[in-house]
Protein backbone atom coordinates (compact mmCIF):
# COMPACT_ATOMS: atom_id res chain seq x y z
CA UNK A 1 0.00 0.00 0.00
CA UNK A 2 1.26 3.65 -1.02
CA UNK A 3 1.04 5.95 1.47
CA UNK A 4 -0.66 9.04 0.03
CA UNK A 5 1.85 12.50 1.08
CA UNK A 6 -0.44 15.07 -0.81
CA UNK A 7 -0.60 18.50 0.95
CA UNK A 8 -4.50 18.34 2.38
CA UNK A 9 -4.59 21.23 4.24
CA UNK A 10 -1.87 24.70 5.03
CA UNK A 11 -2.37 27.70 7.37
CA UNK A 12 -0.55 30.63 8.37
CA UNK A 13 -1.40 33.29 11.19
CA UNK A 14 0.29 36.43 12.38
CA UNK A 15 -0.92 39.48 14.49
CA UNK A 16 -0.55 43.12 12.86
CA UNK A 17 -0.93 46.21 15.59
CA UNK A 18 -3.04 48.90 14.57
CA UNK A 19 -0.21 51.26 13.99
CA UNK A 20 1.48 49.39 11.12
CA UNK A 21 -0.55 46.57 10.06
CA UNK A 22 -2.37 47.00 6.65
CA UNK A 23 1.02 46.99 4.90
CA UNK A 24 2.75 44.35 6.52
CA UNK A 25 -0.42 42.57 6.40
CA UNK A 26 -0.09 42.40 2.73
CA UNK A 27 3.43 41.64 2.15
CA UNK A 28 3.02 38.97 5.04
CA UNK A 29 0.05 37.24 2.81
CA UNK A 30 1.93 37.40 -0.74
CA UNK A 31 5.04 35.69 0.76
CA UNK A 32 2.20 32.72 1.64
CA UNK A 33 0.59 32.91 -1.10
CA UNK A 34 3.83 32.05 -3.33
CA UNK A 35 3.61 28.39 -1.88
CA UNK A 36 0.49 27.57 -3.25
CA UNK A 37 0.88 26.23 -6.44
CA UNK A 38 -2.23 27.69 -8.02
CA UNK A 39 -1.23 31.49 -7.01
CA UNK A 40 1.42 31.65 -10.37
CA UNK A 41 -1.74 30.91 -12.61
CA UNK A 42 -4.29 33.31 -11.08
CA UNK A 43 -2.80 36.55 -10.35
CA UNK A 44 -6.25 38.33 -10.48
CA UNK A 45 -7.33 36.18 -7.53
CA UNK A 46 -4.25 36.62 -5.77
CA UNK A 47 -4.97 40.71 -6.32
CA UNK A 48 -8.31 40.59 -4.59
CA UNK A 49 -7.34 37.75 -1.68
CA UNK A 50 -4.61 40.97 -1.11
CA UNK A 51 -7.05 43.80 -1.39
CA UNK A 52 -9.33 41.69 0.77
CA UNK A 53 -6.92 41.93 3.28
CA UNK A 54 -6.26 45.53 3.41
CA UNK A 55 -10.11 45.79 3.96
CA UNK A 56 -10.15 43.44 6.71
CA UNK A 57 -7.15 44.83 8.46
CA UNK A 58 -8.20 48.50 8.02
CA UNK A 59 -11.59 47.86 9.21
CA UNK A 60 -10.01 45.92 12.30
CA UNK A 61 -8.13 48.75 13.08
CA UNK A 62 -10.26 51.55 12.17
CA UNK A 63 -13.42 50.70 12.91
CA UNK A 64 -12.53 48.34 16.31
CA UNK A 65 -9.33 50.34 17.45
CA UNK A 66 -8.00 46.58 17.25
CA UNK A 67 -4.74 44.85 16.54
CA UNK A 68 -6.02 42.37 13.86
CA UNK A 69 -4.73 39.19 13.59
CA UNK A 70 -4.85 37.17 10.66
CA UNK A 71 -5.26 33.61 9.63
CA UNK A 72 -4.84 32.25 6.10
CA UNK A 73 -5.95 28.99 5.41
CA UNK A 74 -5.93 26.74 2.41
CA UNK A 75 -7.80 23.73 2.57
CA UNK A 76 -7.36 22.67 -1.11
CA UNK A 77 -11.01 23.94 -2.11
CA UNK A 78 -10.34 27.27 -0.47
CA UNK A 79 -8.35 30.25 0.85
CA UNK A 80 -10.42 31.42 3.76
CA UNK A 81 -8.82 34.39 4.81
CA UNK A 82 -10.08 35.51 8.15
CA UNK A 83 -9.33 38.70 10.66
CA UNK A 84 -10.05 38.95 14.42
CA UNK A 85 -10.47 42.39 16.11
CA UNK A 86 -11.99 42.79 19.32
CA UNK A 87 -14.83 44.43 18.14
CA UNK A 88 -18.32 42.36 19.03
CA UNK A 89 -20.23 43.86 16.62
CA UNK A 90 -20.71 42.87 13.02
CA UNK A 91 -19.08 45.06 10.12
CA UNK A 92 -21.99 46.85 8.44
CA UNK A 93 -21.86 48.12 5.28
CA UNK A 94 -22.05 51.60 4.73
CA UNK A 95 -24.92 53.24 2.38
CA UNK A 96 -23.32 55.07 -0.87
CA UNK A 97 -22.09 58.10 -0.62
CA UNK A 98 -19.58 59.64 -3.20
CA UNK A 99 -18.49 62.36 -1.50
CA UNK A 100 -16.81 60.18 1.42
CA UNK A 101 -13.44 58.30 1.15
CA UNK A 102 -13.63 55.62 3.38
CA UNK A 103 -16.68 52.83 4.29
CA UNK A 104 -16.53 50.90 1.54
CA UNK A 105 -14.40 47.91 2.88
CA UNK A 106 -17.16 45.38 3.59
CA UNK A 107 -18.48 46.07 0.19
CA UNK A 108 -15.15 45.56 -1.61
CA UNK A 109 -14.55 42.29 0.44
CA UNK A 110 -18.28 41.31 -0.81
CA UNK A 111 -17.16 41.87 -4.43
CA UNK A 112 -13.89 40.31 -4.31
CA UNK A 113 -14.68 36.84 -2.26
CA UNK A 114 -16.42 33.92 -3.23
CA UNK A 115 -17.98 34.45 0.21
CA UNK A 116 -17.81 35.65 3.40
CA UNK A 117 -19.14 35.74 6.94
CA UNK A 118 -18.71 36.81 10.36
CA UNK A 119 -18.05 34.52 13.69
CA UNK A 120 -19.25 36.38 16.67
CA UNK A 121 -16.66 35.41 19.46
CA UNK A 122 -16.38 36.34 23.35
CA UNK A 123 -13.35 38.49 22.40
CA UNK A 124 -14.51 40.04 19.34
CA UNK A 125 -15.65 38.69 15.63
CA UNK A 126 -13.59 37.06 13.10
CA UNK A 127 -14.61 38.43 9.32
CA UNK A 128 -13.52 35.49 7.14
CA UNK A 129 -13.75 35.10 3.35
CA UNK A 130 -13.23 32.67 1.04
CA UNK A 131 -11.22 32.86 -2.38
CA UNK A 132 -11.50 30.17 -4.59
CA UNK A 133 -8.70 29.62 -7.33
CA UNK A 134 -10.07 29.85 -10.56
CA UNK A 135 -12.04 26.19 -12.49
CA UNK A 136 -12.62 24.87 -9.22
CA UNK A 137 -15.80 24.76 -7.91
CA UNK A 138 -17.57 27.71 -6.31
CA UNK A 139 -18.75 27.49 -2.61
CA UNK A 140 -22.50 27.75 -1.87
CA UNK A 141 -24.08 30.86 -0.53
CA UNK A 142 -25.96 28.67 2.34
CA UNK A 143 -22.20 26.85 2.80
CA UNK A 144 -20.73 28.59 5.95
CA UNK A 145 -16.39 29.71 5.07
CA UNK A 146 -15.50 29.32 8.47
Amino acid sequence: MTKDTSLRAVGWAQSFPASKGVRAGRRWTREHLASLEWTKDAPETVDAILLSVSELITNAHVHAHSDAQLVLTWDSRCLHVSVHDSDPLPPAQQPENLTTTGGRGMAIVDALADAWTTHPQRSGKTVSACFVPPGAPKPRHDTAVG
